[in-house]
């Protein structure tokens, strides 16, 4: 592995992104298409891209019942746990509405709402993605959301993983459709014939769900734009090389452009993460994307104090965090970005990717700085609540009326005086 400096961290925010210049007009054909065509463009490009003629797109209940009942009960099991674990920890982030009373009767407040409809796009295909299944539809159940629909590229014989389905089937998800890439979106922001129109659409996927999720924005809500993986292990002398090189592996496998980074105090672990590396990579059955992703956008960064270390971590901002360090407790509370933050050497990646219970939907590409984890309140809106009291409106009529007129605004502050009336008659 390299050894880096905060200047090449910096650079990566934009070279790893990929150009999209020649796919963006695809993906507006293709959403501008399915928007006119509906379910017979979505039909055309499932043909094109996914090598798949389907003469319907929702999978049946018998397809879902028949993928749990087919599923080992021993992986039945573990997702059950799983999602108990995932819906505990969402269900402690439901917002409460508020309503304050005023001695003269006024009432200000805060409803909170879930959103009617939602769509989850589950990456398919070659790959299976259960995890992806709880982590976006827990919340939006925990939330309240009455309509839940999930989209799937359908394999090389047409059907979806039995993972899957399984795990729609554990969650009571049954509403499902056979469809991937960009015109899923489409079909999902605008709806077809047969696939009602969403709210708000969230999960990853490939560059062409990316952009159509971007060019969708406003006539739904959406989650995030989601970039490659990325990992950052700080670390400190009391670290083993061989469970950071694991970790650092971990997200590196994903993907040629994903990132993954060990921050440290110790050069002496610097120098045995990097032969524990290329040890590892020798058994890694993904090897060659994981060695690219090391060789283009991995390496160590050595420095001389857990401050400057900290710093460095706060301008990466990765998606991922584990802290390996001799008491990690005492570097949380200077940790301001960071999508998820791992504390300990039990604490690997994967634990919070599967199972822990904070959900694995995470800012990537520096976003960290100001957003945050797929949650509840990605599936609620708030609604302010005004109720004047006549006394209050006696106070602040003219002092509304006068702000009204300071903008030029003659027909707010009449609204405001009209009241006026109801004391003349």
């Amino acid at each position: 592995m390299r050894r880096l400096t905060r200047e090449d961290i910096r650079k990566w925010k934009t070279s790893r992104q990929e150009d999209t210049s020649d796919i963006q007009g695809k993906v507006s054909d293709i959403v501008s298409d399915v928007r006119k065509r509906g379910d017979a463009a979505v039909k055309e490009y499932t043909e094109r891209f996914d090598g798949i003629s389907l003469s319907h797109f929702r999978v049946t209940r018998e397809e879902i019942s028949d993928a749990y009942e087919s599923l080992s009960g021993k992986y039945l099991d573990i997702i059950q746990e799983a999602a108990g674990n995932i819906r505990r920890f969402h269900e402690k982030q439901l917002p409460a509405s508020w309503f304050d009373t005023s001695k003269d009767g006024s009432m200000l407040g805060q409803k909170y709402s879930p959103i009617d409809k939602a769509g989850v796009y589950v990456p398919g295909g070659t790959a299976a993605y259960p995890s992806s299944v709880m982590m976006n539809i827990i919340p939006a159940q925990v939330a309240g959301v009455e309509r839940i629909a999930m989209v799937t590229p359908p394999g090389e014989n047409g059907q979806v993983p039995i993972g899957v389905l399984a795990t729609a089937q554990i969650l009571g998800v049954t509403e499902i459709y056979k469809i991937g890439g960009a015109q899923a979106i489409a079909a999902l922001a605008y709806g077809t014939e047969t696939i009602p129109a969403v709210d708000k659409i969230t999960g990853p996927g490939n560059m062409f769900v990316a952009l159509a999720k971007k060019q969708v924005f406003g006539d739904v809500d959406i989650d995030m734009i989601a970039g490659p993986s990325e990992i950052a292990v700080l670390c400190d002398h009391t670290a083993r090389a061989g469970e950071v090189a694991a970790d650092l592996l971990s997200q590196a496998e994903h993907d040629e452009r994903s990132s993954a980074v060990c921050i440290t105090t110790s050069r002496q672990l610097a120098d045995d993460v990097d032969r524990e590396v290329k040890e590892q990579l020798k058994q890694l059955p993904r090897k060659n994307i994981a060695e690219a992703s090391i060789n283009f956008f991995g390496g160590t960064v050595v420095v001389d104090t857990m401050e400057e270390a900290v710093d460095t971590v706060n301008e990466f901002a990765p998606e991922h965090l584990e802290v390996m360090t001799e008491n990690p407790y005492e570097q949380l509370g200077a940790i301001r970005h960071a999508g998820a933050i791992f504390l300990g050497p039990y604490s690997s990646e994967p634990v919070g990717d599967y199972f822990a219970g904070p959900n694995h939907v995470l800012p990537t590409s520096g976003t960290a700085r100001f957003s945050s984890p797929l949650n509840v309140h990605d599936f609620m809106k708030k609604s302010s609540v005004i109720s004047y009291s006549a006394a209050a409106w006696h106070r602040n009529v003219d002092k509304i009326a006068s702000f009204a007129r300071l903008e030029d605004l003659e027909g707010h502050a009449r609204a405001v005086e009209k009241r006026k009336e109801r004391f003349d008659d």
